[in-house]
């Protein structure tokens, strides 16, 4: 995995934009002004959000990913060496639930995601 592949996997999520918002080369995915996937300077990964604390934990104990520096506990970093199914699952899952994280209201006006 690369950062084209992820942002080419992001990109494809109804309403989620990039952007750089500290500046020097990060890519933050948003959907809603709310991010769901960051890839940071060192370009080592992608950090995604997980459905808890707990889900996170199992995921780095069980070697899918590692401690996300800077983020809640509930997020994780995955190498760009995670498989490539394994990738998208948790990119879809974090977009997912970023976006049901939104209000009702912002939630109608975006396409569904197919």
């Amino acid at each position: 995995m690369s950062r084209k592949i992820v942002n080419s996997i992001c990109e494809t999520f109804p309403g989620a934009e990039v952007s750089d918002p500290w500046g020097g080369g990060h890519d933050a995915w948003k959907v809603g002004g709310k991010m769901f996937a960051c890839i940071g300077t060192a370009d080592d990964g992608v950090s995604v959000k997980t459905p808890d604390v707990e889900t996170a934990a199992m995921l780095i104990e069980a070697g899918v990913g590692v401690k996300a520096p800077y983020f809640h506990k509930s997020w994780i970093r995955l190498p760009w060496g995670t498989d490539a199914d394994e990738m998208r699952h948790r990119l879809e899952v974090s977009y997912d639930i970023i976006r049901a994280s939104l209000t009702k209201k912002l939630q109608a006006t975006m396409p569904a995601r197919s």
